[in-house]
This record gives C-alpha cells, sequence and structure tokens, in this order.
C-alpha cells in the first residue's frame, strides 16, 4: 500500500470541491490550484493549501502541466488527482507525475493513450468483442475525397475528434453539402481545446439512446461494473440531464452491457474508474460502442447514489494499491437518481453562455437533495471556463419521485446575475413524454418549447412585486418626501407614473403605475402597454411583498443589485426586472451601430469573410471561442463588408463590435 497523506487536486469549481470533501473524510491534507480569475473561488476556500498557477485562460493555468507539478513540489503534495476535463486524460502528464515521484490518481498513462484515440479504442473494442459503428478516418486537405469517404460510411454521420470529448469537434452532418465546413469547425475546436485537430467520420444513430456503464478496476485482478447511467438528453452533443438506472434497461441487458464493459477493462488490464459509453438501440436492445473515458464522469453521483458507494474514496482505495473490496455480487441499483447540470447560459439563445456578476447563489436543503456547487455569491462566473455553476442531483425510490423532488428544488433556487438554465431543467423534469422515459438523444429536438417554458407565475404577479418594493424602498431611503406616492400632485390623483422595465433582460415595457401607502397593506394600480390591472398587496415591505392576483396570494421575495436589476423569486418562478434609463446610453448606441457585436467575452477563432465581401443574412462572420465552445456571429440582414474590427487570436468583450455592414453594394 501507498498511503496518501497529501492531495492536490488539479482542477476548479465544484469537482475539485467533490474531490476535497472524500479527502478530508479520509484524513488527507488538501492542496487547491488556481488561476487569477479562481483566486476567491470556493475550492480555494475549501483546502488546507493553496497554490497560485497565475495566468486567466485554461492553457495558462489548469492545463500547464509544469505548473501544475511546481505546485505539488512546493506544497509537498504527495498524490495528485485530476478530477475531469483539463489533464485528466493526458498520458503525458501523468507519466510526468510518475517520473516526479507523485501518484497519479487515475489509470496507466499506457490505458489512457490506448482509449484516449477514439479509433485506436475502437480498435481494442473490437478485439474484446464489443460492438462498434461504422466508421473512417478522414486526413489530408482534398474535401472530395472527404465526400467519398462520408458516402462509404453513410448519412447521417458524426464528425467528431479523435481525441478529447465532452462534445468539442464535433459536428452531426446530415447531407454531404455541409460536410466541408463541418469538417472545418470540428478540426478547428478539436485543436484548440485537445491540441489534436485529427478527426474521424462514424455513422451516426438517429433514434438512439446514450447509455454508460461504470467501471473499475485494481491491481489485484478485480474488475467490476457498477450498472449504468442513461445520459440522452443533450445539447450540442453535451450531457443536460443524467440518471440511474436507465428507465429502458432491464437486469438481462444490465447483465449483457456489463459483462461487455468488464471485459473490455481486462483487455486493457485497466486501473481505477472508467466509463463504457455506449448508444443503445432500444427498439433492438442493441448497443454500440463509442468511446472510454479514463477518468471520474461529471455524472457519478447518480451512480453514488443508488449504489451507497463513495467512487472518489475507491479512486483512492484503487491508486494506494489496495483491493476495490466490492464484488460484482454486491453491485445493484436501489431506488432512483437523476442530476441535471445548472449552467449559466441561455437555451433560448441557442445555449450561450452568460458570464456575469453573481449576485445571489442560495438552495434548498433536504433529505434526498444534492447539489454539488462550483460557485459562492457573491463572485463571478468567468467567461474563461466551463459555465456550469452546479450538479443538482434528487434520489427517491422511484423515478417520478425523484424528478418531482428535483423539479421542486430548481423552483426554489436562486440565482441572481446572470441567466441560467433553471427554469429549462425543471420544465423537462416535468415533460410528460420525459416522465415516460422517452430520452432518446434527439429528445430536445423534438421539445422545442422546453427552451422557453411559460411562467409558473403570472409575469404581472412578478412586476407587481418589483415595483412595489422598488419604491417602497426609494421612500424609505428619503425621510422629505418618501410619505408622497410616486407621480404625487395635489390636483391629479389619478395619473400614474410611467416608466420602462425590461423583463429577464428582453424588450422594455411601458409600465404607468400609482401605489398606495408607503408600506404593511396597500393598492397598486398597474398599467403594462396600455392594459390596466388592480392588485392588492400585503406585507409590502423593501425585500419582498405579498401580491393578491385573480384572488390568489402569491408571496414574493425581492431583491435589488448593483447593475439596477431588480430579482423577484417566489415558490415556483424566478425573473429579472431592468429598469430603463429616462436617458439612453449613448456609448452603447454607437457600440451596436455599425454592425454585429460580440454576444459575450471570447477569443477569435476565426474570420470567415474579408473586406469588400457579399454577404447574406444568416451567413457566419465571425466565430469566437467562449466557455470552451465555439460561438459564431452571423450577419442579421444583406450587406457589404466594410472593415473587419478583429483578428484570430484576440480577445473581445462583450458588445465589442466585430465587422462593419453597410446595406449596399459597394462600387
Amino acid at each position: 500500500m501507498i498511503p496518501i497523506r497529501t492531495l492536490l487536486v488539479a482542477n476548479r469549481g465544484e469537482i475539485a470541491r467533490r474531490v476535497i470533501r472524500t479527502a478530508r473524510a479520509r484524513g488527507i491534507r488538501t492542496v487547491a490550484v488556481y488561476s487569477e480569475p479562481d483566486a476567491r473561488s470556493p475550492h480555494v476556500a475549501d483546502a488546507d493549501l493553496a497554490v497560485a498557477l497565475g495566468g486567466t485562460t485554461s492553457a495558462e493555468s489548469y492545463l500547464d502541466g509544469s505548473k501544475i507539478l511546481a505546485a505539488a513540489r512546493a506544497s509537498g503534495a504527495d498524490a495528485l488527482h485530476p478530477g475531469y476535463g483539463f489533464l485528466s486524460e493526458n498520458a503525458d502528464f501523468a507519466e510526468a507525475c510518475a517520473d516526479a515521484g507523485i501518484l497519479f490518481v487515475g489509470p496507466s498513462p499506457d490505458s489512457m493513450r490506448e482509449m484516449g484515440l477514439k479509433d485506436r479504442a475502437k480498435e481494442i473494442a473490437r478485439k474484446a468483442g464489443v460492438p462498434v459503428l461504422p466508421d473512417a478516418q478522414i486526413s489530408g486537405d482534398d474535401p472530395e475525397e472527404w465526400r467519398g469517404t462520408a458516402q462509404e460510411v453513410g448519412f447521417p454521420l458524426l464528425v467528431k475528434a479523435v481525441a478529447g470529448g465532452g462534445g468539442k469537434g464535433m459536428r452531426l452532418v446530415e447531407a454531404v453539402d455541409d460536410l466541408v465546413e463541418a469538417v472545418a469547425a470540428a478540426r478547428r475546436e478539436a485543436g484548440s481545446s485537445f491540441g489534436n485537430s485529427e478527426i474521424f467520420l462514424e455513422r451516426y444513430l438517429q433514434q438512439a439512446r446514450h447509455v454508460e456503464v461504470q467501471v473499475f478496476g485494481d491491481a489485484h485482478g478485480g474488475a467490476v461494473h457498477l450498472g449504468e447511467r442513461e445520459c440522452s438528453v443533450q445539447r450540442r452533443h453535451q450531457k443536460v440531464l443524467e440518471e440511474a438506472p436507465s428507465p429502458v434497461v432491464g437486469p438481462e441487458l444490465r447483465e449483457r452491457m456489463g459483462s461487455t464493459a468488464v471485459a473490455l477493462v481486462r483487455e486493457l488490464g485497466y486501473l481505477g474508474a472508467g466509463t463504457i459509453e455506449y448508444l443503445l438501440d432500444d427498439r433492438t436492445d442493441e448497443f454500440f460502442f463509442l468511446e472510454m473515458n479514463t477518468r471520474l464522469q461529471v455524472e457519478h453521483p447518480v451512480t453514488e447514489e443508488v449504489t451507497g458507494l463513495d467512487l472518489v474514496a475507491l479512486q483512492f482505495r484503487v491508486a494506494q494499491g489496495e483491493p476495490l473490496g466490492v464484488d460484482q455480487a454486491d453491485v445493484a441499483p436501489r431506488g432512483h437518481a437523476i442530476e441535471v447540470r445548472l449552467y449559466a447560459e441561455d437555451p433560448a439563445r441557442g445555449y450561450l453562455p452568460t458570464p456575469g456578476p453573481l449576485y445571489r447563489y442560495s438552495h434548498p436543503d433536504r433529505p434526498g437533495l444534492r447539489f454539488e456547487d462550483g460557485v459562492a455569491a457573491p463572485g463571478e462566473v468567468s467567461p474563461f471556463y466551463d459555465p456550469m455553476l452546479a450538479k443538482v442531483i434528487a434520489y427517491a425510490g422511484t423515478r417520478a419521485e425523484a424528478a418531482a423532488a428535483l423539479a421542486a428544488a430548481l423552483d426554489e433556487t436562486q440565482v441572481h446575475g446572470v441567466v441560467t438554465n433553471r427554469a429549462f431543467l425543471a420544465a423537462l423534469l416535468r415533460e410528460s413524454d420525459f416522465l415516460a422515459g422517452e430520452t432518446r438523444t434527439d429528445f430536445l429536438d423534438l421539445h422545442p418549447g422546453l427552451l422557453t417554458p411559460p411562467p409558473a407565475t403570472p409575469r404581472i404577479v412578478h412586476l407587481a412585486a418589483a415595483v412595489a418594493v422598488s419604491v417602497a424602498g426609494r421612500r424609505a431611503a428619503d425621510p422629505v418626501t418618501g410619505f408622497a406616492p410616486p407621480g404625487f400632485r395635489p390636483l391629479a390623483a389619478e395619473l400614474l407614473t410611467r416608466a420602462e422595465w425590461r423583463p429577464d433582460g428582453g424588450e422594455a415595457l411601458t409600465v404607468g403605475y400609482r401605489l398606495g401607502a408607503a408600506s404593511g397593506d396597500t393598492d397598486l394600480v398597474l398599467e403594462v402597454d396600455g392594459e390596466r390591472h388592480e392588485l392588492t398587496l400585503l406585507d409590502l415591505g423593501v425585500d419582498g411583498v405579498r401580491v393578491r392576483y385573480e384572488h390568489v396570494d402569491h408571496r414574493c421575495a425581492v431583491a435589488s443589485h448593483p447593475d439596477g436589476s431588480w430579482w423577484v423569486n417566489d415558490v415556483r418562478e424566478q425573473s429579472s426586472w431592468y429598469p430603463v434609463p429616462r436617458l439612453p446610453d449613448a456609448q452603447a448606441a454607437v457600440a451596436g451601430a455599425s454592425g454585429p457585436v460580440a454576444d459575450m467575452p471570447g477569443t477569435v477563432v476565426h474570420v470567415a469573410v474579408e473586406v469588400g465581401q457579399q454577404v447574406t443574412a444568416g451567413q457566419t462572420l465571425v466565430v469566437l471561442e467562449a466557455m470552451k465552445m465555439e460561438h459564431a456571429t452571423a450577419a442579421a440582414a444583406d450587406g457589404v463588408v466594410e472593415e473587419i474590427h478583429v483578428s484570430v487570436g484576440e480577445y473581445v468583450a462583450a458588445q465589442t463590435t466585430l465587422v462593419t455592414l453597410s446595406q449596399e453594394p459597394s462600387s
């Protein structure tokens, strides 16, 4: 046995906190590392020691193996846990740890190399008797050769990065005309994310499920599987919701998938935690190997909940040379667990990441709920890393109970400052097809309404709460005229005070209002875009109010933040409201007047046009990389490129003008 005394966690966010928690429970001293934007992040505060890496981007910090090893030496760490992402599947880094005398909590470098390249992994899977899908390597720069290879594989197909995962370097191609652009974009993204731009083509199953099997191997010949997880609900080939067990996998299919996964583990002589990913055709119960992830998965908590095992603790046992201590006969799922990924992103805008200030973050704490938080408020959601705020897990006796508990927990979660996918996730968990178990990989494509779910509480209620509490706050702060109603005029009692409010950053509403007493119980008249509403307010104060609307009382908590926004929460809903300044911001108007602007901060990775080029509406102009994904900025209308303001490699702030377009062709 090789005891671990001081562990460096070479990661950030929720997974760093997760590893630190188990290490502390085992009496292991912990070391955090952090980049400049993460200096005050929760994972740094959780650890016993912390070492600054410097730098801002992943490449300058968490992906810099030499900095990580220097931090390990400086802190006296004798072991290193890589978490997931970053260096977790980097064989050269694992080898460098061994050379430095630092125990790497993960598989051998050889196993990483074998399974890290998807084409090689599929060869080994075939050897182990695992079924695979038709595929072909893409090389060279001849588009005609690419098209010929694609025809042999068959459409629809996926363009996939040979290295890496998580949806990076992956594009769905349904017709040959879309192949060339997809190959170019996948190569670019793969090179940026993994330092390896090689790609291959693989047949795409349109109505399959994404089902994966958790496996473990030890140095004593032990190998087990811990059952399956279903991860079919995905956006842009990245998982949104995971659950264990799968709603369609019974004992016989579980045994077949599990024994196949274990055969692959034995073929590799694999050590530690791994996940075998399959595509499952639930009409025939056929399954096909996708890849093996040689690390802990984001979704490992659902397996922990239904097996009662601590997978990080098992990683420590195996890394220290101990036997697993778990027999296959001991593993059987009990109950049901569902996990969702709470992101700072806007589902209605193509899941666009939404970095920015985090003013408030709070959530319920009750049995059966598990929040794996990566953030704390007040803080900042950085544009340099993945936009996941937390993983939220519910465990219950049945799938329906777990879904209901998780949806309710999301309803009660308060996230102020950034747009999130909170409402989208809650709507997904209540969707009838989801509850019926109809969760294939095209689920979100077939349910577009989930991207913009109707509010659970009438919007007029939240607007009334925001207006009333904002007025109550101004009155409380003004001892001279605070007694007077807003817009008070001695001879014109029926006049309304008028202002504009933007709901959740949308288009401004013209709002007229008249509020009675300064606090307590009173009446509010609201006129919204010409429509009049009369509401009763109970217990009006500076941080909340009870709004009676159509005979129902809604208890609303209201908070204001430094950007001028007002955020309203009740038991089922959250909304944000932005009073529009009476005088427009001239600088902001000028910034967006000349052409498309960056929706968010990012690095320019591709400029798709030239000065003088005629473009059409919808045509890609510039591609930015932010939060580990590419985001294309397109022309809103036909025009001619007059000027390009950015270049490849340049970092741009949000609302930066990227390209100037004229509406008339140049002469």
